[in-house]
């Protein structure tokens, strides 16, 4: 158990008999009554979103789970195929766990897992991945981007950053894949 004024946006809780991961938290405090801790949580078995209030000293149900080394290897049909590293054993993960993460995923990319008994709960990808650009804006028409600042490059897996003016088709950039932001170009 786990005082709700400690938890944190990634964690899973167990609430009546569903798991939830927690999407955002916030500390409300109010001119008359109370303050309490507002959460955006996820359940992890219909995939609805749910806002519920807590008392900052009120006790809930933390979830533990093991983390597990994973390799991106392939897409099955809508779902992600993976190879668990340690046990050397494929497993099929539901497009609705990997999320927007699939902008960043190429072959053998490893990540980690969130597994709780055979599901599992959530994917974590590298902070930073070498990626190679497959096209920038205006590459078609010839037109230089009206802003010199910036321009969009779509990169070899499909996701799209804003980048340098410099950027070329065929260069590898460093890229965070929890901003989506251009780090440098490698």
């Amino acid at each position: 158990m786990v005082a709700s004024s400690q938890i944190t946006p990634g964690m899973v809780l167990s609430i009546g008999d569903n798991l939830f991961r927690v999407e955002s938290t916030v500390k409300v405090t109010v001119t008359k009554g109370a303050p309490f801790i507002k959460m955006k949580l996820k359940n992890l078995k219909t995939n609805s979103k749910v806002e519920k209030n807590f008392k900052p000293s009120q006790a809930v149900k933390e979830v533990s789970y093991v983390e597990k080394e994973l390799e991106f290897l392939y897409m099955e049909g809508k779902d992600y195929m993976f190879l668990d590293v340690e046990e050397l054993q494929q497993i099929l993960v539901p497009s609705d766990v990997v999320g927007g993460r699939m902008n960043f995923l190429k072959e053998g990319v490893q990540l980690t897992a969130r597994v709780y008994g055979d599901a599992i709960l959530a994917l974590e990808l590298p902070q930073f991945l070498e990626l190679m650009v497959v096209k920038t804006e205006g590459e078609d028409s010839g037109k230089v981007p009206v802003s010199n600042a910036t321009k969009t490059a779509i990169l070899e897996t499909g996701a799209k950053v804003e980048v340098p003016p410099f950027i070329e088709t065929g260069d590898i950039i460093k890229v965070d894949t929890s901003s989506a932001e251009y780090i440098q170009r490698v």
